[in-house]
């Protein structure tokens, strides 16, 4: 059950940046929108809380932290990745389209 809260924290964490039209979702930008190096910036932050929870995890369920390589850390970046496809997409394809109709 810890795991799949883990996965679906991890979703949420991915699109909120997409999601989110504020900087670090309290202030709204001053030039009007946020750009995309603003919300990859979010994203990795929200990327490296997700990181910091699963070790919490992995500390509480085993008692210890088990030494991690490189494979590891580029594994969960895709995975965290992917978890950002549908707020990529409602970003970038979907919100545009729907604004164009209304």
């Amino acid at each position: 059950m810890a795991i799949a809260l883990l996965l679906f924290i991890g979703v949420i964490g991915a699109n909120l940046p997409w999601f989110s039209d504020r900087v670090l979702f309290v202030m709204r930008p001053r030039s009007g929108g946020k750009s995309v190096v603003i919300r990859m910036g979010e994203w990795a932050l929200m990327y490296c809380l997700w990181l910091l929870a699963g070790f919490g995890l992995e500390r509480a369920v085993d008692g210890a932290l088990h030494p991690q390589g490189w494979v590891f850390f580029v594994v969960t970046a895709c995975l965290f990745a992917v978890f950002a496809a549908p707020g990529v997409i409602w970003l970038k394809d979907l919100r545009p389209l729907l604004q164009r109709r209304s």
